[in-house]
């Protein structure tokens, strides 16, 4: 909420900090969110383990932020239709499903990434 005392800088460091509360309550309450930290946390240990290049951790980091976005939009937009509506119903089935397509397609483009970075470094092994 806008405080109309607030300096500039003041307002934007309020702003952080609601931006950081809202990253907490993905990180501490939604599985979705959890699942895909844990899969960063292990593309980056491989990332070290390959020793990747700059250019492939900039890839790397790049998805991983991308699907961390889409499954972020993705439960906001399921949290306002449950809160709109918290029964079932067909159009807000149809706009959940929406939603959830967007971390889908995040979720294909990470894996295509990984497959150019990784593939080659495990053909190297064998």
């Amino acid at each position: 909420m806008k405080n109309s005392k607030d300096s500039f800088v003041r307002g934007r460091l309020r702003s952080l900090k609601f931006a950081f509360k809202g990253a907490w309550l993905l990180l501490t309450t939604e599985d979705s969110i959890k699942a895909q930290v844990f899969v960063a946390i292990i593309v980056t240990v491989l990332g070290c383990f390959f020793n990747i290049s700059s250019t492939e951790w900039m890839f790397q980091f790049l998805v991983i932020g991308m699907v961390l976005v889409a499954e972020s939009l993705n439960t906001a937009v399921e949290k306002i239709a449950d809160f709109v509506h918290p029964d079932y119903h067909e159009k807000i089935g149809f706009i959940k499903d929406i939603a959830a397509g967007a971390p889908t397609f995040a979720g294909i483009t990470s894996l295509i990434i990984a497959g150019f970075i990784y593939i080659p470094k495990i053909n190297l092994l064998f």
